[in-house]
């Protein structure tokens, strides 16, 4: 850009200012370029500029890769050269030099080099060595090397280095954490070795070890095809040793656990889906080998593997599940193996071609539908799943049910839905019940039977609007929308003898008869017993204001709801001979202030309580308002408050400039719950509460607790800190107190390619569960 000079004999010639050489694939920028023709070579160099400040300093680029340094000499023809003080990026680190030769295009050698991932001029720490061998997108090499912090050197000292520098996986060691149990001792863990075996797949291996002699293996197995599916299959065996043998206290408890989650792509087949999803293993294996508090603090643990098959152009479709779920408190495991559905989509057999303007008949507005369901579980302890006896305890069966239903408008404002129902169950076997002078004895005889049922339903629904202002208030309008709903339901009593469905056995001595169902314990139950004729009554309730908003200059209105909804529910059977009316039902939903998320649900009871035994009560047919002066008494209540509060949502009009380094960023979520029964005595409480607090960008605190009432005492609590280290991290979990007490401080390097080094400490006093 300033000059260019040229000696006469023709052998140097000096470039000054921004000079650039484009060689073949080779480009060479700095303040100042020596071109040597007699020795091949290019020579360049940065400048001072007024005050003595080097600037321009010179750039290497060759097929896309690029650095900077002090100096670089450059052999035209062999095209090796010699750089000072380079200071280049490799992947996800950077490589510094105080003297570099060129080998090839892609091998470089450096002498008294440094590796590091941090991306300041001066890093905070680096690996040095006096000898360091690049090859690009490949690896990086090293003779004995030391780690370093802040340019001082540290007592870690590695034989070698060996860092990948390319973006492909490959396999290799996975590198333990370290601590120490209270309980089982000192433990190496999450060690082990991981394999790629194409682009497609890849398996980790890990396992813990403790000095105490507990142990556990974990594989993960990922997949994935893309646009077709992708999925992981995880398999965990924990054996967890207690105390030591002779020692009341002493167990050895064996773990399992198993996860599979497999998902199709929706475009690959449209019409023929699977998907899997499932969580099974022994019901203490994250009490004894999970520090993960989601899966810890769950009870319940369900899986499905689902199959869907569409037919294109006709209303039927099949779906298969296989269901399983299970309970940690009760150790009660659930299998549904399979459960199957056959449904015909809602078709209008008797709808003709017509123009739109005739409109439909009231006969072409029937609908018919159909669905087959057949289902083979069992509910067992999980102790007992495996077990041979466990077969003779599955139930199964096939239900059909075809509903027949049409909605239509009558007297303009009002909707009329009439359904019939139909139902026929399929069993494979039945029971019979007799009386041997002692007892009942229950007899299940293997044959085919069947049952069908059907019943008659119409309801009546409309809307009704409300809406009157209170200006004086500052309302604008307040919105009232009723909706009202009536329904008659009928069904037959099946239990009559013409069905032949119940029978009746000798249950007493005294000559005593009770009626049952051949198919009592059936997994799609019995027809029902009794004739029933329900009224159904429900009115919703919507209830919002339009206020004006103060934020707008134009004076728009905002909508604000006082109720969400709010409705009030009975029925009433005119077939029963006494207490015809069930309990009133009140529920609601609302938020209020745009904080606090409110559920609200009471049961009131018509009729008279009466008082038999210590804990026992009982209705007589005499209503409250006869006795008490009053339409119905309280019986329960359950109600939820949730909050949720962050950063500026309760200042947002005061909120203190202040330098944005120093600028918090907080949320905080509470949950209160209350179930309260009034003829029980009984009240049940919950609070829960969790959050996170951001202080400066570099600090970050979350902490999740609870209050248990009835145990007066805090329930599960955690605290995380993160500090950001530039281009390291600390991570501080401690929980302080309960069955998983524990701390783990982990002060770890950011990028992946060094995730290895870490100073970890961890220390529980974990107390595995044996009982």
């Amino acid at each position: 850009e300033d000059s260019i000079n040229i000696q006469l004999n023709g052998e140097k010639v000096y470039l000054y200012g921004k000079a650039k050489i484009e060689y073949e694939k080779t480009i060479i920028e700095a303040g100042f370029i020596e071109i040597d023709w007699n020795n091949n070579t290019i020579n360049a160099k940065s400048k001072l500029d007024s005050l003595g400040k080097e600037i321009e300093k010179p750039i290497f680029t060759d097929n896309q890769d690029s650095f900077t340094a002090d100096e670089i000499i450059y052999n035209f023809q062999s095209k090796k050269c010699i750089i000072k003080n380079i200071r280049t990026s490799e992947g996800e680190g950077f490589i510094l030099g105080k003297k570099v030769k060129k080998e090839t295009d892609k091998v470089f050698y450096l002498n008294k080099g440094e590796y590091t991932t941090c991306d300041a001029h001066k890093p905070h720490y680096s690996i040095k060595a006096n000898r360091i061998k690049i090859i690009s997108n490949d690896k990086i090499i090293t003779g004995p090397a030391y780690l370093s912090f802040f340019n001082i050197p540290t007592p870690l000292v590695f034989p070698f280095g060996y860092f990948p520098n390319h973006d492909k996986e490959s396999s290799g060691i996975i590198i333990p954490s370290y601590g120490e149990s209270n309980n089982l001792g000192f433990f190496l863990k999450d060690g082990g070795y991981y394999v790629v075996f194409n682009k497609k797949s890849d398996l980790a291996l890990r396992s813990d070890i403790y000095s105490k002699g507990s142990w556990a293996l974990k594989s993960q197995y990922r997949y994935k095809n893309r646009y077709k599916y992708n999925g992981n299959i995880n398999l965990n065996y924990g054996n967890t040793i207690n105390s030591e043998k002779g020692f009341p206290d002493y167990s050895n408890k064996k773990d399992f656990f198993i996860k599979w989650m497999h998902k199709q792509d929706p475009k690959t087949n449209p019409t023929l889906r699977f998907s899997s999803n499932i969580n099974a293993g022994s019901s203490t294996f994250h009490r004894n080998n999970s520090y993960n508090a989601n899966e810890y603090l769950t009870n319940t643990f369900q899986s499905s593997v689902n199959i869907t098959k569409k037919w294109d152009n006709t209303p039927f479709n099949l779906s298969a599940n296989l269901r399983h779920s299970q309970n940690t408190r009760t150790k009660i495991v659930n299998l549904t193996l399979p459960d199957v559905t056959f449904n015909m989509s809602r078709i209008f057999p008797f709808k003709k071609q017509k123009s739109i303007k005739n409109g439909d008949s009231w006969y072409e507005k029937i609908g018919i539908s159909y669905n087959m369901n057949t289902k083979n579980e069992i509910s067992i302890a999980d102790s007992l799943l495996f077990k041979s006896q466990s077969l003779n305890k599955f139930r199964n069966g096939i239900r059909h049910t075809i509903p027949i239903s049409m909605s239509t408008k009558f007297l303009k404002y009002f909707n009329l839905t009439p359904k019939i129902n139909f139902t026929e169950r399929w069993y494979l076997s039945q029971i019979d019940k007799n009386w041997n002078g002692n007892e009942i004895i229950v007899d299940t005889i293997n044959k085919f039977t069947r049952a069908h049922e059907y019943s008659f339903s119409a309801g009546i629904n409309t809307k009704i609007y409300g809406m009157f202002q209170l200006k004086k208030l500052g309302i604008s309008a307040i919105r009232h929308v009723l909706t009202p709903n009536l329904s008659f339901q009928y069904k037959p009593d099946f239990s009559s003898s013409k069905y032949n469905y119940y029978k009746e056995v000798q249950s007493s001595n005294d000559g005593k008869t009770q009626t049952y169902s051949m198919f009592e314990g059936g997994i799609f139950g019995s027809p029902s017993k009794g004739k029933q004729g329900n009224i159904n009554m429900n009115i919703g309730n919507i209830l919002e204001m339009k206020v004006k908003n103060k934020k707008d200059t134009v004076n728009s209105l905002k909508k604000i709801k006082i109720f969400e909804s709010l409705n009030f529910s009975s029925s009433y059977n005119i077939f029963k001979d006494s207490l015809n009316f069930s309990n009133i039902l009140l529920s609601g939903r609302t938020r209020m202030l745009n904080i606090f998320d409110i559920n609200l649900s009471s049961r009131y009871d018509p009729y008279v309580l009466i008082k038999n035994g210590e804990n026992s009560y009982y209705n007589i047919n005499t209503y409250e308002i006869s006795k008490n002066n009053r339409i119905a008494r309280f019986s329960s209540l359950n109600t939820s408050i949730g909050i949720n509060l962050k950063d500026g949502m309760l200042n947002q009009k005061d909120t203190v400039k202040t330098n944005k380094k120093f600028k918090n960023s907080w949320n905080l979520n509470i949950n209160y719950s209350l179930n309260y029964n009034k003829d029980r005595q009984d009240t049940s409480q919950s609070l829960n509460f969790n959050g996170k607090i951001k202080i400066i960008d570099q600090w970050k605190i979350g902490f999740r607790s609870g209050y248990d009432f009835k145990k007066k005492d805090l329930s599960y609590t955690s605290v995380d800190i993160y500090k950001d280290l530039h281009c390291w991290e600390m991570l501080f979990n401690w929980i302080p107190y309960g069955f998983h007490q524990s701390y783990t401080l982990t002060i770890r390097v950011k990028a992946a390619v060094l995730q290895d080094l870490k100073f970890e400490k961890k220390k529980d006093w974990f107390s595995p569960e044996y009982n």
